[in-house]
């Protein structure tokens, strides 16, 4: 197993494969490196070097007490990216992830980044306000605050059927994939998954989004019921300087996983153009 400590003291779990160009990959909430396995797999077979890490308090890393924080979390990959001397890498982030995989850009990607992807990614801003009518309110947050904190087994099971879309009607359910869900997210911490809440969804990524000059693609489900794309894609359209979305009629959040063909194919797309 590949680790690193980083400056204080936490162990951050990677996977570094093959050589080529750097993807490095960056997951959601609550889960791991391993929701990628459809993605590094693909882009590995392509000529690709994958990485990906377990953000702090996540599968394998060290279950932290504290710096669930984005600025942390950027840092955490900052020094990530330093020791294994990623340059041009193109950085993928889905859901919590695109959150840091921009945040990570805009602080440290000058000579490091190429292009960034965003997948159903909760930038810019999550929660409702005055500047924000349109958003998910905060009770919304709230409520899985509570269920992390005292029903977290159950939880985690339950999330999985907005997550893929397993509650419409017609909805080809797989076991499998709500297991590895849950999986992954009891490996990680209880402390860390209950901070990263706040970080998710209070976490203002506009002057991220507005600050980076290299490509961006943002990719999401027009049936995302986790993270609204009327909330977050079509708005950080706006506000990147070189951007291209792609939304999907009818798919669900975590399309990474349930419609990765479809999507490796946008992002190859995207990376050779």
């Amino acid at each position: 197993m590949s680790k690193i400590t980083v400056k204080d003291g936490t162990e951050i779990y990677y996977k570094d494969w093959g050589t080529g160009t750097p993807i490095f990959f960056h997951h959601g909430w609550p889960l791991s490196a391993d929701d990628w396995d459809a993605q590094m797999l693909f882009f590995l077979d392509k000529g690709f070097r994958v990485i990906a890490h377990d953000r702090r308090g996540h599968g394998r890393s060290t279950q932290t007490y504290s710096g669930n924080e984005m600025d942390t979390y950027a840092a955490d990959v900052a020094e990530l990216t330093e020791f294994l001397d990623l340059k041009d890498a193109i950085h993928i982030g889905h859901s919590t992830g695109g959150g840091e995989a921009i945040h990570y850009a805009a602080k440290y990607g000058k000579n490091r980044v190429s292009k960034v992807i965003l997948i159903s990614a909760v930038t810019p801003y999550m929660i409702k306000n005055e500047g924000n009518p349109d958003g998910v309110p905060i009770e919304v947050f709230d409520d899985i605050r509570f269920n992390t904190a005292n029903n977290r087994q159950q939880f985690y099971h339950d999330i999985t059927f907005p997550f893929y879309g397993y509650n419409r009607e017609g909805a080809d359910i797989k076991k499998g994939i709500q297991d590895n869900w849950w999986r992954q997210g009891m490996n990680g911490g209880i402390k860390a998954h209950y901070d990263c809440i706040k970080a998710f969804s209070e976490t203002d990524f506009t002057e991220d989004l507005k600050s980076v000059d290299f490509p961006v693609l943002i990719l999401h489900g027009e049936d995302d019921q986790i993270v609204p794309y009327q909330v977050t894609a079509l708005r950080a359209i706006k506000l990147v300087k070189n951007g291209k979305i792609i939304t999907y009629p009818g798919l669900c959040h975590g399309i990474p996983t349930t419609d990765a063909d479809r999507v490796n194919a946008d992002i190859l797309d995207f990376i050779k153009a």
